[in-house]
């Protein structure tokens, strides 16, 4: 979520964060941002500080109310005891205007992976969470069976390692499994279908290995 008094400034950051990504909330003002947050919940707060009726400080105290969600200010007022003050509310970092935005960009990444829990891995913005038991890209659920589900994790975990399918019938299945290779093709075809009708470039980063079995690449591959 982007917070803002001014729709420029809005617009301007959502545009630095739209190819990396990231799908943005506009809050104009500190009101609309209350209201949006007490309906939905969100990865990460982008604040600004100096706006009217309510300012970030006074917002960031009110969001840790009821809320852990991280917060980056993110403000012209660059003094020392502004930034202190901003910390002991409760905002996880602070960044500057104007800003840089490849340090804005590592810093969201970095707090983004302090937030996630231990049993998740995130491939641009694909989120694969243990604990829950779910799979996401940006935010959106995407609905995979418990098969599928342990499947992509275990290519996940080991990325670049190649499976064959009975590596994967016996690590999914169990060994005494009568599951066949075809089985292992199937659940493929249904993983990268879903993942692609969700907007992630599943293709790039599931990959096939001709005569032995799959792998799964961090770095997309065209």
């Amino acid at each position: 979520m982007l917070v803002d008094d001014e729709q420029r400034m809005l617009d301007l950051v959502a545009l630095y964060l739209k190819p990396h990504q990231y799908v943005c909330t506009k809050a104009l003002g500190a009101f609309e941002a209350l209201n949006y947050l007490e309906k939905e919940s969100y990865d990460l707060v982008l604040l600004d500080v100096m706006m009217p009726e309510m300012d970030g400080w006074e917002l960031c105290r009110e969001i840790r109310k009821f809320s852990d969600v991280p917060i980056i200010m993110l403000t012209a007022r660059e003094q020392k005891e502004d930034i202190v003050k901003g910390l002991n509310l409760g905002a996880d970092d602070y960044v500057t205007k104007p800003f840089n935005e490849e340090e804005l960009l590592a810093r969201m990444a970095a707090l983004l992976r302090r937030s996630r829990p231990e049993n998740s891995i995130e491939v641009d913005g694909l989120l694969w969470d243990e604990d829950r038991f779910e799979l996401s890209f940006n935010g959106q659920s995407i609905r995979l069976t418990p098969k599928e589900f342990l499947m992509l994790g275990q290519l996940l975990k080991n990325p670049d390692k190649v499976f064959s399918r009975e590596q994967l019938i016996h690590l999914v299945w169990g060994f005494d499994s009568e599951t066949e290779g075809r089985t292992i093709d199937s659940h493929v075809r249904n993983v990268r279908e879903k993942i692609r009708q969700a907007g992630f470039p599943i293709d790039q980063h599931f990959l096939t290995v001709w005569g032995i079995g799959y792998k799964w690449s961090n770095e997309a591959m065209d």
